[in-house]
């Protein structure tokens, strides 16, 4: 199987962690003008097997470091399978929520509380679990980032209160599925090796990890989408049958979405082999940032709003000092 070697590569594969988790949502977004995110979520989680099946296949069983995925699969123990498992229904809850608060108060803010809190709990978690990196320069950074989601708040609040629209609801959502989105990644990260070249038999390598992540997605998406179908947090009941009346177009922009945040994902999990648990997830929760500017510079959720420019500046100047100060983190032990 593939194994990332570098310190150097890992960054750049969190970096391309940031940007798909931080930018799947737009394809929600593109098909929210025609199509119901409870169904647009049923092929997003489509999207994330089929992408964590074709990592698994090629990365995953090409080379000759460590278990291919079929070799790994066969030799996996049942503890190890039910925490990858059980990341897959925590991930699913929370995401199912911030989904939900994208589409009732937009990507600028359901990112930056959502994913913001996931970020720093899940930071800390991660840590306290497997330390890696120094934990002064590692949680100064959080503290500037903990900064950054304040002001993108407050400046969501602000543009709210002009419009005469506060999304009470939107903000509940993105913060209970931040919280629980704090949680997934330490089920899946207890699952596998720690060391990747010599895995440690019984326990799962970063593919096979994935692969069952997104089965236990799957299959918890039949009791968590159905509830959410049947009672929506906002609008009417959504039959299933709506779900088979779909055009192509509407199916492959939730396929795609999927494979794009399993791709992070992947990635992800591959890089923590060399950056470590908890500075891999937090650069990949960097995605606020990336979602953020989505939300302002390309779906205008800013537009016309006074007083907020100054603040969304400041956010952005924060963010960046603060993941810069992450990866610092990594370099220093």
């Amino acid at each position: 199987m593939y194994i990332v070697n570098s310190y150097a590569l890992a960054i750049i594969l969190c970096f391309v962690t940031m940007l798909c988790w931080g930018s799947w949502a737009n394809t929600q977004k593109l098909a929210q003008k025609s199509w119901r995110y409870e169904l647009f979520y049923w092929d997003y989680v489509i999207g994330i097997v089929l992408m964590s099946l074709i990592f698994a296949f090629t990365l995953g069983s090409l080379g000759s470091q460590g278990r291919s995925f079929p070799e790994d699969l066969a030799q996996a123990g049942m503890r190890p399978l039910g925490n990858a498992f059980l990341g897959g229904i925590v991930f699913n809850a929370a995401n199912i929520l911030v989904a939900a608060a994208i589409s009732i108060a937009g990507m600028s803010v359901a990112f930056p509380v959502g994913i913001g809190i996931a970020l720093v709990l899940g930071v800390v978690i991660n840590y306290l679990a497997t330390p890696q990196g120094n934990p002064f320069w590692l949680f100064t950074g959080i503290a500037l980032i903990t900064m950054a989601i304040i002001l993108d708040a407050a400046a969501y609040r602000k543009k709210a209160v002009q419009s005469s629209k506060i999304p009470a609801k939107g903000i509940l959502l993105s913060v209970t599925g931040g919280i629980l989105m704090a949680l997934f990644y330490r089920f899946v990260a207890s699952s596998m090796a720690p060391v990747y070249e010599t895995p440690e038999a019984g326990l799962l390598t970063p593919y096979t990890a994935v692969f069952i992540f997104s089965l236990g997605i799957f299959a918890s998406n039949f009791i968590f989408n159905t509830l959410i179908m049947k009672r929506p947090f906002e609008g009417s009941t959504v039959p299933l049958r709506d779900y088979f009346r779909g055009a192509a177009r509407e199916h492959f922009t939730g396929i795609l979405g999927g494979m794009i945040w399993c791709t992070g994902m992947m990635f992800s999990i591959i890089a923590a082999g060399k950056a470590g648990y908890a500075i891999s997830y937090g650069l990949g929760q960097g995605a606020t940032l990336v979602a953020a500017l989505w939300g302002v510079f390309i779906w205008k959720e800013f537009k016309g709003s006074k007083g907020t420019s100054g603040m969304l500046t400041a956010m952005f100047a924060l963010f960046l000092a603060g993941l810069a100060l992450v990866i610092y983190a990594g370099t220093v032990g």
